[in-house]
């Protein structure tokens, strides 16, 4: 079994997007949860990020949750939206090292920009780039998750 998880500062935007997502396509033997450095308990998807689910057809019920030492243990693939999730993470989480990558980092050999672009307080128009990318890599972590 594989269980992933995602990443991002609040797990309001990026990582339920990225979660929605993965989860969407259905693929047997991989799990998939998100959480956030700073997150706050319960909190539901931003507007945007429903809306652009919403417009891909892809459902959702999320509630926020912060990054947890059970999530951290639950998971065997852990994809931070930014280099700096990822440093937090590691920090606070020495062990789970092996397992952290940035999304990026792990789809992409020599992408220089690891980072996932933060829609926070942007238009639609910018949470759809970032649906859009996400998408993008969540593409190619799927082939390489099947390698």
């Amino acid at each position: 079994m594989i269980r992933v998880l995602f990443v991002c500062t609040g797990n309001t935007c990026r990582s339920p997007m990225a979660e929605a997502i993965l989860k969407n396509k259905g693929i047997p033997g991989i799990e998939v949860k998100s959480a956030g450095v700073y997150a706050t308990e319960g909190m539901e998807a931003s507007m945007h990020a429903k809306q652009v689910l919403e417009d891909n057809e892809m459902g959702q019920g999320h509630s926020s949750s912060p990054l947890t030492a059970d999530a951290i243990s639950w998971a065997t693939h852990i994809f931070t939206m930014t280099e700096g999730h990822k440093s937090i993470l590691v920090n606070s989480f020495p062990a789970a090292m092996d397992k952290t990558f940035t999304l990026k980092e792990f789809v992409y050999d020599d992408k220089y920009d690891r980072d996932i672009s933060d829609p926070y307080g942007g238009s639609q128009k910018i949470y759809r780039e970032t649906f859009e990318e996400l998408q993008e890599a969540i593409s190619r972590l799927i082939n390489k998750l099947e390698e």
